[in-house]
């Protein structure tokens, strides 16, 4: 059996477009010893960064701090809005990704104005807490505080109820997949569609039964799952008591979840665990979108003209904003 500290070289299986970058990209090497310089390194400024503002320069964007759940901290979001919106105007929560311990909500402004730009939904940006400071459910929690926050004041807002949609990619597309779990089950506010871009969804994935030999060399690996996972439970993953609410593929019933995209890469960790929810949604009844990106790692979306940049940006956005203009 393929060890997870032993997998089987996958280099030539990579899309020749995105893999340069492989050279380049350092590892993670995740630990308790290495998180604060990871964090650090990835919140200096990138040398010749686009201006977000100069792409999309009809979007707005507003810090707010809004009330967290029931007694947790106050929550940051960045709102973001079309300077020409239309009411009322569809709504994403979007959550950004980082493996539960890493990023913060700023580093997909581009993402969330583009998203703007090309469906006319605005974008709540959750900042949420990170694991391990902050164990489950606190990381959920902030995004429901901040998914009922829009709820609660669509009017002021100019949004649409019945048009509120959860996305997020990596981690953040787990925390979507649990915070429509959530939402489903406290029956306080509907969710109309799930945008999951490669979500970290099971956090049994990466142990040895769940190897896959030619999936998790590159950028996020089965040692950085481990530690994600170890990092937001407070416990080693994999035991039988994880909570639907932290790991969506813990869930016993997919029924009554909101209409679904979800999008990974063929040589992504996440790609079984992926399909295999998808499936779970599909057999429910669910409306559910799969693709799988040949050659394509986790985070394969870094590389902006590769043609499967392209093609995941057309079905992604394209999907959502299909949902919103029917």
């Amino acid at each position: 059996m393929t060890t997870i500290d032993g997998p089987v070289s996958s280099r030539h299986l990579v899309d020749p477009e995105i893999a340069p970058v492989l050279d380049v990209f350092p590892p993670l090497g995740l630990s308790a010893e290495s998180l604060s310089q990871v964090r650090e390194a990835q919140s200096a400024p990138v040398p010749d960064a686009p201006d977000p503002q100069a792409l999309y320069p009809d979007v707005t964007t507003t810090e707010k701090w809004i009330p967290g759940f029931e007694g947790d901290p106050d929550v940051r979001i960045l709102h973001y809005e079309s300077k020409a919106r239309t009411t009322p105007a569809a709504a994403l929560v979007w959550m950004h990704g980082g493996g539960y311990v890493l990023g913060r909500a700023d580093i997909d402004e581009i993402l969330c104005r583009r998203i703007v730009t090309e469906t006319g939904a605005s974008v709540v940006s959750v900042d949420y807490r990170l694991a391990p400071e902050t164990k489950e459910p606190g990381l959920v929690h902030d995004c429901y505080a901040a998914l009922r926050w829009v709820h609660e004041n669509a009017g002021n807002l100019g949004v649409d109820r019945d048009r509120i949609a959860v996305g997020g990619a990596s981690a953040g597309g787990g925390l979507a997949a649990t915070l429509a779990i959530l939402a489903r089950d406290r029956g306080e506010v509907p969710v109309s569609f799930q945008l999951l871009i490669y979500p970290m969804l099971d956090d049994r994935t990466g142990s040895t039964v769940h190897a896959h030999p030619y999936a998790g060399e590159f950028i996020w690996t089965p040692a950085d799952n481990r530690f994600g996972w170890t990092s937001i439970l407070g416990r080693e993953p994999g035991g039988d008591d994880v909570s639907p609410y932290t790991a969506a593929a813990r869930v016993e019933s997919v029924a009554g979840l909101p209409p679904a995209f979800i999008s990974v890469g063929a040589l992504d960790l996440f790609v079984e665990e992926d399909i295999a929810y998808a499936t779970r949604l599909i057999r429910a009844g669910i409306p559910t979108e799969l693709h799988v990106y040949p050659g394509a790692y986790h985070a394969y979306d870094m590389v902006p003209d590769a043609h499967v940049t392209q093609a995941h940006f057309r079905d992604s956005i394209g999907a959502l904003g299909r949902h919103f203009n029917g």
